[in-house]
């Protein structure tokens, strides 16, 4: 597996936000994490990222404990993520946008840029072609000299995806990446991160609307901070008790 997650636990104060929550991922999964609002979606994020401390439980990584991990120190072994809430740079344009998220790599020294080097010019010259081909990726090519503040909603979250494939990731944590889009744009999202797959990303999305099922090779359901199904899209599609979840419990399909 290249991530499993045993017991994970997340108290604040005596509220258990997340209790004894496991859930592997192989490499090349596109694993859908999802639950009804506030079930713990994104403290389990948060968890994995190192964003917020973990009670209890273990996280390991291509079979390192980053339990304890800082979010540097877990975006350098090669986790990326979105978040909910886009962190963009809306006066730089979609191109620019994506170059100035490769903090990770390369590496040029003060002094490469201050002297224009040319290892500072490679690297420029590699993160360009490196950014170009991101926007291929999700969609964004023919938009790469337009200012972000510019694009419709869906093309904003997808740029936030693109900010994070700059990264470099080997897994990519997607947080609600269709909120709030309209029909067209989710399926063009659908779209684009079914490329990321085929780039070699694994990719753990957490999600409210049922429409990424269709997304996910299997399904992790969690409510009140627990799992509660697992299994093929279908199988969670029917499961009485995630509809119960999502529905109510008086719901019958």
């Amino acid at each position: 597996m290249l991530m499993e997650i045993k017991g994970l636990t997340k108290r604040f104060g005596g509220l258990k936000a997340v209790s004894e929550f496991d859930i592997d991922v192989a490499e090349g999964e596109i694993v859908g994490l999802i639950g009804p609002n506030g079930a713990g979606k994104s403290t389990v994020f948060n968890l994995i990222t190192g964003v917020l401390p973990v009670t209890s439980g273990t996280i390991m990584f291509r079979d390192a404990d980053i339990t304890r991990s800082q979010p540097n120190q877990v975006a350098k072994l090669g986790i990326g993520r979105t978040f909910q809430l886009n962190p963009l740079f809306p006066e730089f344009t979609v191109l620019e946008n994506v170059t100035s998220s490769f903090d990770l790599h390369p590496h040029s020294s003060l002094a490469d840029i201050f002297f224009n080097t040319p290892k500072y010019r490679r690297n420029e010259k590699f993160i360009k072609e490196m950014a170009h081909q991101i926007l291929e990726i999700v969609g964004l090519s023919k938009e790469a000299n337009e200012l972000a503040r510019n694009l419709a909603h869906g093309h904003q979250k997808m740029l936030g995806v693109a900010r994070a494939l700059a990264t470099k990731p080997t897994m990519l944590l997607l947080d609600e990446p269709l909120a709030g889009m309209n029909p067209s744009e989710i399926q063009y999202s659908l779209d684009a991160i079914r490329g990321m797959r085929d780039n070699g990303i694994t990719v753990l999305i957490v999600e409210h609307n049922m429409q990424v099922l269709s997304l996910c090779d299997r399904v992790v359901v969690i409510s009140f901070g627990q799992k509660i199904c697992e299994g093929l899209p279908e199988e969670v599609r029917a499961n009485q008790e995630v509809i119960s979840a999502y529905f109510g419990a008086d719901y019958v399909c």
